[in-house]
C-alpha cells in the first residue's frame, strides 16, 4: 500500500504542506524587509530559510515514522488478524504493545476473537450432536425450504427420497414443487399456508407412513418445513388384522350359536314329534358345539404360536412311520367318502434329526382333512415324501395332492391367512360341515417352527398340491428338549 494512502502518510503530507505554507508565507513577508534593509549578507538569510525548511521536513518525516510504528503497524496487524478470522482461523490474536486506545482496541479484538472461537466451537458441537441424533434415528427426517428444496436429511430420509423418486406417480400429480414427494405435497402446502403443525398418514405402494410436519418459522413468514416419517405399515397391518379377526370370529361363532339356540328352543317348545326328530335336533346341537370347540381350540393354538409360546419337543423322527400313522388314520375316512388315498413307496433313509412328531402329524392331519373335504367322490388323494437337495443341505419334501375343485389364482397367495376361505360359496357345503378357516394358518406356523417352508400349487377344476420342505439336519434342539419360541 502506498504511504500516502495510509493514515500516517496523510498526516505526514498534511504537516509537510503546513510547514511549507508557513515557511513560504514567512519568506514572502520577510524578503521585502530584507531587500529594504539592504543587508550585506542576504544569501545567509536565504540559506537560513532553506535550512529551516529542511529541518522542518526532517522533523515531520521523523514524526511520520513514529506514527507509523505506533498507529499504522498495529492497525495493519489487526487487519491481517481479522482476515484470518474471516477465513476460519479463530485462534488468530493481535500483540498488545501499548496501553493507549490502540492497545485497548487490540485487547477488545482479542476478546472478541476468543468469544467468537468459543461460540463457533459450541455451534460445531451442537451440529455434531444434532447430526448424531439424526443418524441414530430410525425415523426418516427431511427438512424442506419454502421452494421445496431439501435442506437437511438423515440417512433414512435419503433412502426414502431415493425410494419414492423411483415410483411412477399418476400423471395428474406430477406438477413440480421442488423435491417434495408427490403424496406429501398437499400437506406441505397446507403447512406453508397455515403455519401450523400437521399430522397425516400417507400410503405409498404397499407401505403406510405416519408423517408429522412442522413449519420452520422466520420473523414474518414460514421459510420451510421439517417432516418426520415413521413406517407404520406393520402397525397398520396388525390393526387391520385385529379388526378382521374380531369380525371373522364373530361371524364364525354367530352361525353355530344361532343354530344351537334355534334347535334348543325347538326342543324346549316340544316341536319334535318323535324320538327320531328329537335325536336329529340334539345331533345338530352336538355337532355345532363340537364345531365351536374346534374353533376355540384352533384360536388358542394359533394365539400361542404367534405369541411365541409354542412348546415343541424336538427329537429324531422316522418320517415313514409318521406317514404310515397318518395314512391309517385317514384311509377309512377316505374309503367312506369314495376317495382313493394312496402314498408313495417308503424309503428307509427318510429321517429328520430334530422335529416334533406330534406337531408334524398335526400338519399332515390338517392338510389331509382339507383335501378330503374338498375332493369329490371318485377322485383320489396322494401322499408322498421325497429327499431333495436344498441350498442349505438336504431337505425332505412332504406332499399332499388332491383332485378337488382347486383354488382360484387370485386367492392362492392368501390361503395361509387366518379365516381366509378361497371358495366362500361352498364353505358350508363341504364334507364334515366346513372348517374354521384356521387350519392352514396353524400349518404354516408349525412348519416355520421347524425351520421349513410350505407352498401351494393349484389349478381350478384339477386339484391342489401342498408341498412342505423340512431340513433333514437341524441345529434347533437335541433329543427330548423343549423349545419355547
Amino acid at each position: 500500500m502506498a504511504i500516502w494512502r495510509t493514515v500516517v502518510g496523510k498526516l505526514w503530507l498534511t504537516i509537510i504542506a503546513l510547514v511549507a505554507v508557513v515557511i513560504i508565507t514567512v519568506g514572502v513577508f520577510l524578503m521585502q524587509y530584507v531587500g529594504d534593509l539592504q543587508l550585506a549578507d542576504t544569501n545567509r538569510i536565504k540559506h537560513l530559510f532553506i535550512y529551516t525548511g529542511v529541518v522542518g521536513f526532517l522533523l515531520t518525516t521523523f514524526f511520520a515514522f513514529f506514527l507509523l510504528t505506533k498507529i499504522t503497524q498495529p492497525l495493519r496487524e489487526m487487519k491481517e488478524a481479522a482476515d484470518r478470522v474471516s477465513q476460519g482461523d479463530y485462534a488468530a490474536r493481535v500483540a498488545i504493545r501499548s496501553s493507549d486506545e490502540i492497545g485497548e482496541l487490540a485487547n477488545t479484538f482479542n476478546q472478541m476473537a476468543s468469544e467468537l472461537n468459543a461460540l463457533i466451537r459450541d455451534l460445531q458441537h451442537e451440529r455434531d450432536h444434532l447430526s448424531s441424533v439424526l443418524r441414530s434415528m430410525t425415523d426418516a427426517v427431511i427438512s424442506f425450504d419454502a421452494d421445496g428444496g431439501v435442506i437437511l436429511t438423515n440417512p433414512q430420509g435419503d433412502h426414502l427420497l431415493d425410494e419414492w423418486s423411483a415410483v411412477h406417480w399418476e400423471e395428474e400429480a406430477t406438477e413440480q414443487l421442488g423435491l417434495v414427494p408427490v403424496p406429501l405435497r398437499d400437506t406441505f402446502q397446507r403447512v406453508l399456508s397455515t403455519g401450523r403443525e400437521l399430522t397425516d398418514k400417507i400410503h405409498v405402494q404397499s407401505g403406510v407412513w405416519s408423517v408429522v410436519m412442522t413449519p420452520l418459522a422466520a420473523t414474518d413468514e414460514v421459510r420451510g418445513a421439517v417432516a418426520v416419517f415413521r413406517d407404520v405399515t406393520e402397525e397398520f397391518r396388525i390393526d387391520k388384522m385385529r379388526k378382521d379377526f374380531v369380525a371373522n370370529v364373530s361371524h364364525e361363532i354367530r352361525t353355530p350359536l344361532s343354530m344351537v339356540q334355534g334347535y334348543s328352543e325347538a326342543l324346549l317348545d316340544d316341536i319334535a314329534g318323535s324320538p327320531e326328530e328329537r335325536k336329529e335336533l340334539v345331533q345338530v346341537i352336538h355337532d355345532e358345539s363340537l364345531r365351536m370347540g374346534r374353533l376355540v381350540k384352533d384360536l388358542l393354538d394359533l394365539a400361542r404360536m404367534e405369541a411365541g409360546y409354542l412348546e415343541m419337543t424336538f427329537q429324531p423322527v422316522d418320517v415313514n412311520a409318521l406317514m404310515s400313522r397318518v395314512y391309517r388314520k385317514f384311509s377309512v375316512l377316505a374309503k367312506d367318502a369314495g376317495i382313493t388315498l394312496t402314498r408313495m413307496e417308503e424309503d428307509a433313509a427318510l429321517q429328520l434329526q430334530a422335529a416334533d412328531p406330534d406337531r408334524l402329524e398335526q400338519v399332515m392331519t390338517n392338510l389331509l382333512d382339507n383335501a378330503i373335504r374338498h375332493t369329490p367322490s371318485g377322485a383320489s388323494i396322494r401322499m408322498g415324501v421325497e429327499r431333495k437337495s436344498g441350498s442349505r443341505g438336504p431337505v425332505l419334501e412332504l406332499t399332499v395332492e388332491d383332485e378337488g375343485q382347486g383354488i382360484p389364482p387370485e386367492d392362492l397367495p392368501y390361503i395361509f391367512e387366518r379365516f381366509y376361505k378361497a371358495d366362500k360359496a361352498r364353505k358350508r357345503e363341504t364334507k364334515g360341515g366346513g372348517g374354521t378357516g384356521l387350519g392352514l394358518a396353524i400349518v404354516k406356523n408349525l412348519v416355520e417352527a421347524h425351520g421349513g417352508k410350505i407352498r401351494a400349487e393349484s389349478e381350478p377344476g384339477r386339484g391342489t398340491r401342498f408341498t412342505i420342505s423340512l431340513p433333514m439336519s437341524s441345529k434347533r434342539a437335541t433329543t427330548g428338549s423343549t423349545l419355547n419360541r
